[in-house]
């Protein structure tokens, strides 16, 4: 099972990175697979330690996907040298115990050492769940056909019509001018 989580690491030089991130629970812990190239993977190999954030806020995922937002606030982390998010329902802080070195997806294998919960959870939203969907759609813009994102896009569409509350639509709005902007050949700074 993954959990659609958002990772928050610091640089060396205190500068914090916040990133989506699809996070495998393990015993004590969770296993993270990022990227080579990533800048979360450069901040845990310099400081082995970072957030797994839970968040009800759909703009943080679309925000930072799409490069329309990443200054989220975020505020310390209580037990390792890093930052949470400020919107977070709950936060683990964690360690890396173990890397399983690999050329594209090291495995990191993390200790929970700090388990906190700030807001209850206000339940399931289906416009959360299809902007998480279209957060993943646009971050393949460049490796799936595009009949095949028109498609889920429509389908997605219909949660967020029915259940969607502003900051679904507004994050909504963000991913589906990513879309229009890499069909234009547009990037995003």
């Amino acid at each position: 099972m993954i959990r659609e989580t958002i990772v928050t690491t610091l640089s060396p030089d205190g500068v914090p990175h916040i990133a989506p991130m699809g996070a495998t629970p393990i015993e004590g812990g969770w296993l993270l697979q990022p990227f080579r190239p990533s800048t979360t993977l450069e901040n845990f190999l310099a400081t082995r330690c970072g957030v797994v954030n839970f968040t009800d806020d759909a703009r943080v995922f679309a925000g930072c996907v799409t490069k329309r937002r990443r200054d989220w606030p975020t505020v310390p982390a209580e037990q390792v040298a890093s930052v949470r998010l400020a919107v977070a329902l709950a936060t683990h802080e964690i360690k890396v115990d173990r890397i399983e070195d690999d050329g594209q997806r090291p495995k990191l294998h993390c200790r929970v050492v700090r388990e906190t919960a700030y807001k209850p959870f206000p339940g399931l939203n289906r416009a959360i769940a299809a902007v998480l969907e279209g957060a993943v759609l646009v971050s393949r813009l460049s490796m799936l056909p595009t009949d095949k994102i028109d498609r889920e896009l429509a389908y997605l569409q219909i949660a967020i019509d029915k259940t969607a509350g502003a900051d679904e639509r507004e994050a909504w709005g963000w991913l589906l001018d990513a879309v229009r902007d890499h069909r234009r050949g547009e990037a995003r700074p």
